[in-house]
């Protein structure tokens, strides 16, 4: 059983996240074979304060548009 794991910043909306599981899904039984059923996807949203690269948050690369 295939297991893709997606983690991204928050704030993506519950339609986004349901039409992303679907592309998954058929890009990986496209290329990797199986059926829909076999593949599971495990989405973990991550606040921007909790993520960093190149020595700094991504809060402060990527501020909040107010």
């Amino acid at each position: 059983m295939p297991v893709i794991r997606v983690e991204m910043f928050k704030g993506r909306t519950v339609d986004q996240k349901r039409a992303m599981v679907k592309e998954l899904t058929d890009a990986f039984i496209r290329t990797c074979g199986g059926t829909p059923e076999s593949v599971q996807i495990v989405i973990s949203d991550v606040a921007k304060e909790d993520w960093g690269g190149a020595g700094i948050l991504m809060s402060d690369k990527y501020p909040d548009k107010k």
